[in-house]
């Protein structure tokens, strides 16, 4: 069996002729030495080019999930994939567009975002054998009955990671506009640079809370199979290894710093409810009806001041109307950002609030509310001062690149 490289290429990275023939020298390259690849693509391009996936879903507006729009939404998929094989056909090897299904992704039938419930690839290891270069549609799957279905937005990265695991790859390499994972977001934060390495679990975290260049159900899938993968520039060929070698260091206890903007803060006040029983069922029926209503809310804390959570933004009318009815106050500040401090440096390693507090007072930024894992560190802050408290801890942890001094 030979040793099989898991190639992804995102929209952006498909998105011109030019391009596409960067990629496909990617795909050459690794075949020259001797591993075989495997390549998966997402849709060509991004709103409003014709083939994009937000482009197809206009077709249908705003209709709620299901088989007909998954189907549709797969097909920007498909497109990529032919016009990706044939133009690796027309440099001289055999490469075969299959779709997800034909992969061997089988998921659930929860439409729009499905999980993937296991990968049979025989097709493409008789693929791989034959020395055919599979191109697979990312983002999408098929059920048991055999109905088309899609992994929610990012979901090439998880059929990359998924197709990795069950191939035993020597490597995923997701393929992206940047030449790896950075320190901070470079748009907002001067020094920030590309890491070398980053643990599986810190890529997890960074992911969940917003860094944009892995999606994170591939990041925790990845970590759960020990599967190894690279975050890389296409044009530059370099970037990130996520894996297990990179160790913590309490000299450096934080490897990045990311962003959630358009945050609304909640803090529900029960005042002078001293029975214990009624105020556990306020909170009981409180989160119910959240969680019935489909309303994500993260950095929660329940104590006996009240209980404090947040929510995107746009929810906080629906928020508003479930808890209208309960006998408790409800406050909500909006124009709040969400800031991630992750690294495995963290554990054990005292200090580091400290350090967060310091940098966020020197640069007069205030604190609206916090919460901590094991290796994040996530704060609240108002969100005209995030670009400045990005900034302020990022130089606080010393995260830019050292000053290259001048040659005499």
């Amino acid at each position: 069996m030979k040793k099989t490289i898991v190639q992804k290429f995102g929209g952006s990275s498909l998105s011109s002729p030019e391009l596409r023939e960067v990629a496909a020298s990617r795909v050459l390259e690794t075949r020259s030495r001797g591993l075989a690849p495997v390549v998966v693509c997402s849709a060509l391009g991004r709103l409003p080019d014709p083939y994009a996936t937000d482009t197809l879903g206009q077709l249908l507006g705003p209709s709620r999930a299901g088989a007909n729009r998954d189907l549709l939404l797969a097909c920007g998929e498909m497109i990529a994939c032919a016009v990706f094989a044939e133009l690796l056909a027309s440099w001289g090897v055999v490469a075969q567009a299959v779709t997800g299904a034909q992969a061997g992704i089988i998921t659930d039938e929860n439409f729009g975002d499905a999980k993937i419930l296991r990968v049979e690839p025989a097709i493409l290891l008789q693929m791989i054998e034959a020395g055919v270069i599979p191109v697979v549609t990312g983002f999408q799957g098929a059920t048991l009955k055999g109905a088309i279905t899609t992994l929610g937005r990012g979901g090439s990265d998880l059929s990359a990671i998924a197709l990795g695991a069950a191939l035993h790859a020597e490597s995923v390499e997701i393929y992206t506009d940047v030449s790896g994972v950075m320190t901070g977001d470079p748009r907002r934060i001067a020094g920030a640079h590309p890491l070398e390495r980053v643990e599986w679990g810190e890529m997890v975290e960074l992911a969940a809370e917003g860094a944009k260049v892995m999606h994170a159900k591939g990041a925790e899938l990845a970590r759960v199979t020990n599967t190894p993968y690279m975050v890389k520039g296409l044009r530059s060929n370099v970037g990130t290894i996520i894996d297990d070698g990179a160790k913590p260091d309490s000299m450096r206890p934080v490897t990045g710093i990311t962003a959630l903007r358009s945050i609304s803060f909640v803090r529900v006040i029960q005042g002078d409810i001293d029975d214990t029983e009624l105020r556990r069922d306020i909170e009981l029926a409180l989160f119910e009806r959240l969680a019935q209503r489909d309303i994500s809310i993260d950095m929660i804390n329940v104590n006996n001041a009240g209980i404090f959570f947040t929510v995107d933004t746009p929810e906080v009318e629906m928020v508003r109307r479930e808890l209208a009815d309960l006998n408790v106050a409800v406050r909500i500040r909006s124009h709040c950002a969400k800031l991630s401090i992750v690294g495995a440096g963290m554990r054990g390693t005292p200090g580091v609030m400290y350090r967060v507090m310091q940098a966020l007072g020197s640069a007069e930024v205030p604190i609206i509310h916090s919460t901590d894992s094991n290796i994040t560190i996530s704060l609240l802050v108002p969100d005209e001062d995030a670009p400045r408290a990005e900034q302020a801890i990022h130089d606080a942890f010393r995260l830019g690149r050292a000053p290259v001094e001048a040659s005499l």
